[in-house]
């Protein structure tokens, strides 16, 4: 019988249902913004922002394009520094690491990209073992096992010979995933992970982020936009707008939120406060030249 290169069906039960567990609030803190300020140039794109990220939460940090919710990804990440204010990582300041202690640092967090990010050249089984052999001196005869255990856990232990090419998006996606748990990280980063996915795929890895996050006893920060999916799996969300805290609270909180900027995101509705047009301070007849604004 051929093998289906192409199958992205459901590795979970249709007929599994689960709810996401709320951690309470003096559950220990893994990760935390406190009073950060970030820009780039004279443009502030975070504002005195404060967040926390409890372990075995996953966490929803949401809110319009250019809201900061990626840079605060590279924040944890130490891509950038913070030019106030402290991100704390198991209590030490991101920002004040030297390489090496960064070093050490991000070999606790995994990475979940957007588009996945496969070494092309490489099969599924060697994107999942190369942070394994990047990053520990294991045996090759242990890095095996391990990496089919992580596809096994994300339901691709049979496409482990395939190429990236040979596979579809979702199960792209979920080798990214495999690849991301392979040093069992204590924090997990997701930059859109549900982002071009059809919904038998986004379903799929909703569930993974979840049951994942929950074997391994780790924090997820989910950076997205799809509302429904983060809103069944999270425990709490952030909602940032102009470079702040907008709304914060489970998801049941800010379905009932009253917020304007809350409610018009939630609802996906056209009219309310974020805006169509970027801002800028010249008229619409100076740049067309009525009324004598152009010679």
């Amino acid at each position: 019988m051929p093998r289906q290169h192409s199958y992205d069906g459901p590795i979970i039960p249709p007929s599994y249902k689960w709810t996401a567990c709320y951690v309470p609030s003096n559950s220990e803190t893994l990760l935390e913004l406190r009073d950060v300020d970030f820009g780039y140039g004279d443009r502030l794109v975070l504002s005195g922002l404060n967040m926390r990220f409890p372990r075995g939460q996953v966490v929803a940090v949401m809110g319009g394009s250019g809201g900061g919710k990626t840079t605060v990804l590279r924040l944890i990440g130490g891509l950038v520094r913070a030019q106030r204010g402290q991100v704390l990582f198991q209590g030490q300041d991101i920002g004040a690491q030297s390489r090496e202690g960064l070093y050490a640092l991000r070999r606790k967090m995994g990475m979940l990209f957007q588009f996945g990010a496969l070494f092309t050249d490489m099969s599924v089984f060697e994107n999942v073992a190369f942070a394994l052999r990047e990053h520990t001196d294991l045996p090759e005869e242990l890095i095996r096992d391990l990496v089919l255990m992580k596809l096994n856990a994300v339901g691709l232990r049979g496409a482990r010979d395939l190429a990236p090419s040979e596979i579809s998006g979702g199960m792209a996606r979920r080798v990214a995933l495999a690849r991301a748990i392979a040093l069992d990280p204590e924090l997990m980063m997701y930059d859109e992970p549900f982002a071009g996915l059809d919904p038998i795929s986004l379903g799929i890895t909703a569930n993974l982020i979840r049951t994942l996050n929950d074997a391994l006893g780790a924090t997820s920060i989910l950076v997205t936009h799809d509302v429904p999916e983060s809103f069944a799996i999270a425990d709490y969300v952030y909602f940032l707008a102009n470079g702040r805290v907008q709304a914060e609270g489970t998801p049941a909180e800010l379905r009932a939120s009253t917020d304007p900027i809350v409610r018009q995101f939630i609802d996906g509705a056209p009219d309310g406060p974020f805006r169509f047009h970027y801002p800028t301070d010249v008229p619409l007849d100076a740049d067309f030249g009525v009324g004598g604004g152009r010679s």
